[in-house]
């Protein structure tokens, strides 16, 4: 499976979740609200970070949203994105559990601070690798918003092969804990 279409069952599978929506009325608040049954993402939890507009969400909304969860402003930029930055962005998703896409960009910065210079998709993937993919020690202090982990992340052909690195990391690379 191309990454993009992975992203786009993600986006299909939040669009669902939200279209499992349901009015009730709150005493509490004096009005309608809505409930969810959702089955793939945590959608209070995203309502309550994100701007949402509950009443109008599209599937272009939800292609949106996942675009941000995966560490783009919106969908349109990671259409356009190197092969290297959609590698390390469906790393991003997947392991949101390890850490968010503020705690990643914060990291980031920093290593580029103290390189002296921006990396390029190519070597961030590299870094995110090393550092965080492939080491279970991680857990962010932000939120998993998915609900079925394993349900999202077991994809048929989903295996993306890796690509030569044209530098090393740098030997000062500081570990996140």
């Amino acid at each position: 499976m191309q990454i993009i279409e992975y992203f786009k069952l993600q986006a299909k599978n939040l669009h669902k979740d939200f279209k499992t929506q349901k009015t009730y009325f709150d005493s509490t608040y004096g009005r309608d609200l809505y409930e969810y049954a959702p089955k793939f993402f945590d959608i209070q939890a995203l309502l309550s970070d994100f701007d949402i507009d509950e009443d109008n969400f599209t599937l272009m909304n939800a292609q949106h949203h996942i675009a941000r969860l995966a560490g783009f402003e919106k969908w349109t930029e990671m259409l356009k994105a190197s092969p290297f930055a959609m590698a390390l962005s469906k790393l991003l998703f997947d392991n949101m559990h390890k850490i968010s896409i503020i705690e990643w960009e914060i990291y980031i910065s920093g290593e580029e601070r103290n390189y002296g210079e921006p990396f390029d998709d190519e070597f961030k993937l590299d870094i995110f690798k090393t550092v965080f993919a492939d080491v279970d020690d991680h857990q962010t202090t932000g939120y998993d918003y998915r609900l079925a982990i394993n349900t999202i992340m077991q994809t048929e052909n989903q295996i993306i092969k890796p690509q030569k690195r044209k530098r090393k990391p740098p030997s000062k690379l500081l570990l996140y804990h």
